[in-house]
């Protein structure tokens, strides 16, 4: 008999989780309508209502969220006075962006030199796969020893907050005693890590204008005020020298005190082409987990081929601020929003919108559940111990829960390592990390319900 039957479960049901990743990876679930069809993000809800269903899930069921996108629910009782886990996932994916810049199609599932390729392999179709192998391992050695509440939310990615505002109008459906996202990722392959910070994230659009129409550039160029040209000057603003975020009134000098990020390290994983300068100051730690950070996501203006020698009237930019834990959201977006008024040179016309907000969170890592997911992880990952790590990225629904339920211990783990590439072109997921983290999973609800007895 093997000391391990979970993770013996978990190596048998591999092929299959493979075919439904394939199966659940070809839905191009974009929650974008002006990108890709309503019906390829209905279609994927489906199959993950399907898989519930499959899996003896009750109350089944696909919510309509307020901002137009499905999440899916379901829950399995578990016996008599054990606690309740919520296991987290999101369906919804990145767009693929440049599709000649993938090797393999993104909506295909391509096994590539030892890993699985396609848009949401990782993050976070795979996140759904691995909660379902947890859960199939527990039942066939004895059975969930835990209730769990199953949700997979339709618009993760987009920012609109569709769960969120779900869960504040329906604040029992979702309780439980913990709570799973399986959203973020180990610090690297074969190191268990558990997410301790989150940064939250805000995003405005800027729309400039500076005329009532374009202009021969040779005629009014030199005095014509060019709306491009203000607008560059707004987004350069928001950097310092040394490429440190500077929004007027928001603090960027925290410091990151726990597992540290090499900067050789980072500069392979973020493949940063050689001679090229990292931005900012102090660790990289510090950049990516514990100070604030803006990206420009894109920028509405006349693209080079075809172009003509015109002043530009308009122009329009999207920009992400992620925030660390201790910003508000709202605090953030109220800064970003001033500095970009303020900072607008030549008296041009600019018009904020905000399109997307979600707050950051920090996780109490002395709780219970931490230490049950710890032993876990060192079975999972034989002569490892689990370490703790920020991430930069935002999960807004985490800290919803956390304010909704005071009292659960929220852990996050997942798929997304840095070779996973989430967000870019060739996605991709380690099976080998797929299978250790669904038996960490499993081994962590049996841990847990002991600990609860």
């Amino acid at each position: 008999m093997s000391l391990n039957p979970i993770a013996d479960s978990v190596a048998a049901l591999m092929p299959r989780a493979k075919r439904e990743l394939t199966e659940l990876v070809a839905f191009r679930s974009v929650a974008d309508w002006a990108q890709f069809p309503k019906s390829e993000s209905e279609g994927a809800a489906g199959w993950v209502a399907d898989a519930l269903r499959a899996e003896g899930f009750e109350d089944v069921a696909l919510l309509d969220t307020p901002d137009g996108t499905q999440s899916v629910y379901g829950s399995l009782p578990g016996p008599e006075g054990a606690p309740t886990v919520l296991l987290y996932a999101h369906y919804d994916v990145q767009p693929p962006l440049d599709e000649e810049a993938w090797v393999t199609p993104p909506f295909e599932l391509t096994e590539r030199a030892g890993r699985w390729y396609g848009r949401g392999s990782a993050d976070c179709k795979g996140g759904v796969i691995m909660h379902l192998l947890a859960l199939r391992a527990l039942k066939a050695d004895g059975g969930v020893p835990v209730g769990i509440k199953f949700i997979a939310e339709g618009s993760e990615e987009q920012g609109t907050g569709g769960l969120e505002r779900y869960a504040e109008a329906h604040p029992e459906l979702l309780r439980a005693d913990a709570i799973v996202i399986g959203d973020s990722g180990n610090f690297r392959v074969g190191l268990p890590t558990a997410t301790a910070t989150l940064r939250g994230m805000t995003m405005l659009r800027l729309d400039v204008d500076t005329l009532e129409g374009n202009l021969h550039s040779g005629q009014f160029g030199g005095a014509a005020p060019d709306a491009l040209a203000a607008l560059v000057r707004v987004l350069d603003s928001l950097r310092a020298e040394d490429g440190s975020t500077t929004v007027d009134g928001l603090s960027g000098d925290a410091v990151w005190d726990g597992l540290q990020y090499a900067e050789e390290d980072f500069r392979r994983d973020a493949k940063v082409r050689e001679g090229v300068e990292l931005i900012g100051s102090g660790t990289v730690a510090d950049r990516i987990w514990a100070r604030p950070a803006v990206t420009v996501l894109g920028i509405d203006c006349p693209p080079v081929v075809g172009a003509t020698p015109s002043v530009q009237a308009s122009a329009r930019a999207l920009i992400s601020l992620r925030v660390p834990p201790g910003v508000a959201a709202g605090e953030a977006t109220k800064l970003l929003t001033a500095h970009v008024e303020r900072h607008v040179p030549w008296g041009a016309r600019v018009r904020t919108e905000q399109v997307g907000q979600g707050e950051a969170f920090r996780a109490d890592t002395t709780s219970p559940a931490y230490a049950a997911m710890a032993e876990a992880m060192s079975v999972a990952y034989p002569g490892e111990e689990m370490q703790y790590a920020g991430q930069g990225g935002s999960i807004p629904l985490t800290n919803t829960l956390g304010t909704l339920y005071p009292d659960a211990e929220i852990l996050l783990i997942g798929l997304s390592e840095p070779e996973a590439q989430i967000h870019a072109p060739n996605e991709s997921v380690s099976p080998q990390e797929l299978e250790r983290l669904s038996v960490a999973e499993g081994l962590f609800l049996r841990n847990y319900a002991r600990s609860k007895a």
